[in-house]
């Protein structure tokens, strides 16, 4: 019998400070926190993956100088790219991207949490 990975089922981005990206991404991109999370951690509500913000890993250092997540491509989904770039741009979020075409819609990247670069697409 074959065993195969249906696909991705969690993400977590280590972060040092939990509580400012877990506000950044509740004040910002609108997401809530699930009911309960494991310690370290914040857990929100995102479908069909659950997505949260953690603390490193035991042997991970995150204080070099090199980009956190640099060679990932962490795309987010929202019913409205354009509507919610221009939200990014009025809280003064670093590196705002343009609104772009894409085969997913129109999308835009921006620098999020702690360096980590995030893209935006949808409707």
């Amino acid at each position: 019998m074959s065993v195969s990975v249906e696909g991705p089922d969690f993400i977590a981005l280590q972060v040092r400070d939990v509580p400012a990206a877990a506000a950044f991404f509740e004040e910002r991109l609108g997401l809530r926190r699930a009911p309960a999370s494991p310690p370290g951690a914040v857990v929100f509500t995102t479908s069909p993956v659950p997505f949260a913000v953690r603390e490193p890993l035991p042997g991970v250092d995150l204080t070099g100088d090199a980009r956190p997540g640099l060679g990932v491509a962490l795309w987010l989904r929202t019913p409205d790219a354009g509507a919610l770039r221009e939200r990014l741009v009025a809280a003064d979020t670093a590196d705002v991207g343009p609104l772009q075409d894409s085969p997913f819609g129109p999308m835009f990247t921006f620098t999020g949490p702690e360096g980590y670069r995030l893209t935006v697409h949808g409707g």
